[in-house]
């Protein structure tokens, strides 16, 4: 009987959660109200409640179902077979994953549209909003961990700015997110995102602008 009613509880709040992905897709988060959430979840306010302390705990839990693309390489060892493996041909498949996996997943998609289109960061979303930042700079730091490793591997070169090119690549990643997002289906933009990874890591090693500022000799 306890196991039933726990497997009903963890039914329930998933059914919630499925809920809320749907109604914070079709009407944005700040439009969206708990008694919303219930109507679509077929339950009441209180056992919302019973599982999330308000709708900022309800929108986290609902995110945190999928991964971030940058939380995918937040989670990854710099070098996690310890046996030399190529640190940038890995960088740049996982980023090329990234972006397949968010045009051929549906929910990865609904998600993304929500946090980057339908949600404002305000009031009780301001714990989202921090949750966020933490990810960005955290997955900032492992992007610049793998091309720290690439230079002392030899794939790119010894002047590189790492942050500069971490900040750059964090920057593409997203941006090709949200353009995925708003382009026309038309723009075919999942079957360009590898040429557009790859010209990236090209401009890693042959921009100048990516080098590291040249110290001035002393008199």
């Amino acid at each position: 009987m306890v196991r039933r009613t726990k497997e009903e509880a963890l039914q329930t709040r998933d059914r919630i959660l499925d809920a809320a992905e749907q109604v914070f897709y079709d009407k944005g988060v700040s439009r969206t109200s708990l008694a919303d959430i219930a109507t679509q979840a077929g339950v009441t306010r209180g056992a919302i409640y019973w599982h999330f302390a308000n709708k900022g705990d309800l929108f986290t839990a609902m995110f945190d179902r999928v991964l971030l693309p940058l939380d995918e390489l937040r989670a990854r060892p710099a070098d996690e077979n310890g046996n030399g493996d190529d640190a940038l041909a890995r960088l740049s498949a996982m980023l090329k994953w990234c972006l397949h996996a968010a045009a051929s997943d549906a929910r990865r998609r609904r998600v993304f549209d929500i946090l980057f289109l339908k949600c404002e960061f305000v009031d009780e979303m301001g714990p989202v909003k921090e949750r966020h930042q933490t990810s960005m700079n955290e997955g900032v730091g492992k992007i610049e961990e793998d091309l720290m490793l690439a230079v002392q591997q030899g794939s790119l070169p010894a002047d590189l700015d790492t942050r500069c090119g971490a900040l750059y690549l964090h920057a593409m990643i997203g941006g090709c997110l949200r353009d995925a997002l708003l382009l026309p289906e038309r723009e075919r933009f999942g079957s360009r995102s590898d040429a557009f990874v790859d010209a990236s890591i090209d401009a890693l090693r042959t921009s100048p602008a990516m080098r590291k500022p040249k110290r001035a000799k002393s008199e």
